[in-house]
């Protein structure tokens, strides 16, 4: 591709900054000669960025370590980090039934939190207002100075038209078609708000802070009240031409199974979501199942949820065991499937629906990509657990304010 004449000089300024800020936050700690072998960059260069960097007040020198070299010694390097009071993000999670927000720093630590359980039946003006006041909460908690403030992220259920902040047509939330939910929450809180489905949130927050800072290739199987994906490949977040890539839920697992509302039978989604457990439990224990959860389901069939069912199958109850399986099985078909497809360095499990189930799921995924993809003599991939738990949703909402901000990203250098 033909450079044109100097008009792309600055962006490509700005893309190498944000690659040298990108190493050393990845890094937790490095040195400017550390920068150049990574980067690629000259020594010239780095040294021209990082005293931008200073200067701008987004990494801070903190001390010196000797260096290695031939000889066991060497002139000490100053260590640089990311300065996490630079700049700050409220995140935003809003599934259907509850509110998160969190406030994050620049280096990915949570200061403040809070959730809100809501009705799914929620419309948009009160789900903006009960998220503006969730906002404006976590920040008087932080007391942070709102010039650091860069702005608010928000994950919320797909199809999203990302650039124009529109939630399009969620399948769970009624009456929420093609909703300027963006622009709806800037007016709210006069924050910049950028917009992107649970499941792509999460993997950027994995990304920013978690267990894939150092990884360029890598998916997200992302668990609440519905199922999605993210993917990471080469580098940069992977939306697809159309923005709808890794519908990991719609993915076919049991030819014979249930209907999904995508129009499909059978999908992840339809056989593995929270719904569909609870279905297959209540089933199991109608036709005579036993276990401990038998004696609650003859007093109230309600209480036995989705938060039940996975205490008892991670405390060893038979027929909720069995339920799980079932799902781990699921879930490892999709990602020998995706394996096969690309080739990932790293499976990151998350979300709310993990819940102490998560390592069974981790433990049946790992056994399945060690026997049954093309390549595994090759090379087989890692699966992990997000350590952000629960609030993998917000985390992510607000790792996307950074990630717009700072992440080196193509599309800088690409678009016009």
């Amino acid at each position: 591709m033909r450079q044109q004449s100097g008009t792309n000089l600055p962006k490509v300024g700005s893309y190498n900054q944000n690659v040298v800020l990108d190493a050393i936050r990845s890094s937790g700690a490095t040195s400017r000669v550390e920068l150049a072998e990574r980067t690629g960059l000259t020594a010239q260069t780095i040294s021209v960025i990082v005293r931008r960097l200073l200067t701008d007040g987004l990494v801070r020198e903190d001390g010196a370590r000797p260096s290695v070299g031939p000889s066991g010694g060497g002139k000490p390097r100053t260590t640089l980090r990311v300065e996490p009071t630079a700049g700050y993000a409220v995140g935003l999670h809003f599934d259907p039934g509850q509110i998160a927000a969190v406030l994050v720093d620049l280096a990915g630590s949570v200061l403040a939190e809070t959730r809100r359980e809501v009705h799914h039946s929620v419309q948009p003006e009160e789900a903006v207002e009960l998220m503006g006041k969730a906002v404006r909460k976590v920040v008087r908690e932080a007391g942070i100075p709102r010039r650091r403030m860069l702005g608010v992220g928000l994950a919320c259920p797909g199809p999203i038209d990302q650039n124009l902040g529109l939630v399009l047509y969620p399948p769970r939330l009624a009456g929420w078609e093609r909703v300027p939910l963006g622009t709806l929450l800037e007016e709210s809180t006069g924050s910049p708000v950028t917009i992107d489905n649970d499941a792509t949130a999460a993997a950027i927050g994995e990304r920013w802070s978690g267990v894939a800072r150092n990884v360029g290739n890598f998916v997200y199987l992302y668990m609440g009240t519905g199922i999605g994906g993210g993917l990471f490949l080469g580098n940069q977040v992977y939306r697809g031409p159309y923005r709808n890539a890794a519908e990991l839920g719609h993915i076919a697992v049991a030819p014979d199974g249930p209907q999904c509302y995508c129009g499909n039978r059978g999908c992840l989604e339809a056989v593995a979501c929270p719904d569909a457990m609870v279905a297959d439990a209540h089933k199991l224990l109608a036709d005579g199942g036993g276990g401990t959860l038998a004696a609650a389901y003859a007093r109230d069939p309600a209480s036995v949820d989705h938060d039940a069912l996975c205490a008892a199958a991670a405390a060893g109850d038979p027929l909720a065991r069995t339920v799980v399986d079932r799902v781990a099985g699921y879930l490892s078909d999709v990602a020998v499937s995706v394996a096969n497809m690309l080739d990932v360095e790293l499976f990151v499990l998350g979300g709310p629906a993990l819940g102490p189930v998560g390592g069974i799921y981790r433990e049946a995924i790992d056994e399945a990509l060690s026997a049954r993809p093309i390549a595994r003599r090759v090379h087989k991939a890692p699966v992990s657990l997000s350590p952000a738990g629960s609030g993998a949703g917000a985390i992510g909402a607000a790792s996307l304010v950074f990630h717009r901000a700072f992440a080196p990203q193509l599309t800088t250098l690409l678009n016009p």
